[in-house]
């Protein structure tokens, strides 16, 4: 019979092994916001209570010597200074203990990085007017966001380490600039790997989509199930690691995963990585339209 001291040890033992051994972890669902004007504003997005993060989509023109340009589609207009008006709802969402991030790049837009020095300017940029510096622009008025979403999709492989870590140079006790990713799920993302392997990211929200060799297709969970497990869980350096998803089979071309296999057959594996941070959805408009986060966000 063991002693008092060797239960302990042996506890203790196994609670060092728990990520092993099934331990599950619970998580929360991040959208992307700013790309659809039938979505919502942002202080209604944040009063569902379904998220825990929201990225504004997107700043997708800037570097090389650009001038950087917003575009949240039919929400506001920058070039008059309309999108002030989305600072009420920064504000609400944050008061409400949701993280607000500025999502930089996308699919659509023109923007690279050319040097270490043109980093340098793009985060001074970037602190000045959307986080903790000052500016007589700031094009989303004057509440102060809690981090850059880096989801960059064309343009430049490099320097977007640099960036990240003169964004990180920000942080300050107190008020941290928080980091995050949206790379494609072939692994190392050709653009950002570098990036993500500084360890400087907060939350990596993967992209499970349009990507056959490492998505889900009908009935088969084993591509996406194996990139998770064997390439991107054991890699990712401090950060947590999220499912990027469709919301609804119209939002993406492919890798739309019905509610019930996400919840039966996905979750219950990805959500044994230590790392397992909970799932990104593409978009609020298209959450909107199919429910999808209602339906998983208890399971997530």
């Amino acid at each position: 019979m063991a002693t008092k001291s060797q239960t302990t040890q042996i506890f203790l033992s196994l609670l060092a092994l728990s990520p092993l051994i099934g331990t599950s972890h619970g998580g929360g669902i991040a959208i992307y916001w700013g790309q659809n004007g039938n979505e919502g504003n942002l202080t209604s997005t944040c009063a569902t209570g379904k998220y825990a993060y929201v990225n504004v989509a997107f700043l997708n023109k800037f570097g090389g010597g650009q001038t950087p340009k917003l575009n949240l589609a039919g929400h506001c207009n920058p070039d008059s200074g309309g999108c002030k008006i989305v600072s009420a709802g920064i504000k609400y969402c944050q008061s409400r203990g949701i993280k607000v991030i500025l999502s930089l790049g996308g699919g659509i837009g023109n923007y690279t990085l050319t040097s270490t020095a043109d980093a340098k300017n793009v985060a001074d940029y970037l602190w000045n007017n959307f986080l903790g510096g000052s500016s007589s622009s700031r094009p989303l008025g004057d509440a102060v966001l809690d981090g850059i979403d880096f989801d960059i999709e064309s343009g430049s492989t490099k320097h977007w380490d640099n960036l990240a870590r003169f964004l990180s140079a920000y942080s300050k006790p107190g008020k941290k600039v928080y980091l995050t990713a949206a790379p494609q799920c072939p692994f190392p993302d050709r653009l950002l790997g570098t990036a993500i392997n500084t360890g400087l990211f907060d939350y990596v929200w993967v992209q499970f989509y349009n990507n056959p060799p490492c998505q889900y297709t009908t009935g088969d969970t084993s591509n996406l199930l194996n990139s998770w497990n064997n390439n991107w869980a054991p890699s990712l350096k401090g950060g947590k690691l999220f499912l990027g998803l469709p919301a609804a089979p119209a939002a993406a071309g492919s890798g739309y995963i019905p509610p019930d296999v996400l919840k039966s057959q996905i979750l219950p594996q990805i959500k044994k990585s230590a790392n397992y941070g909970g799932v990104m959805l593409w978009s609020k408009f298209y959450d909107d339209q199919n429910g999808y986060s209602s339906t998983i966000k208890a399971s997530v």
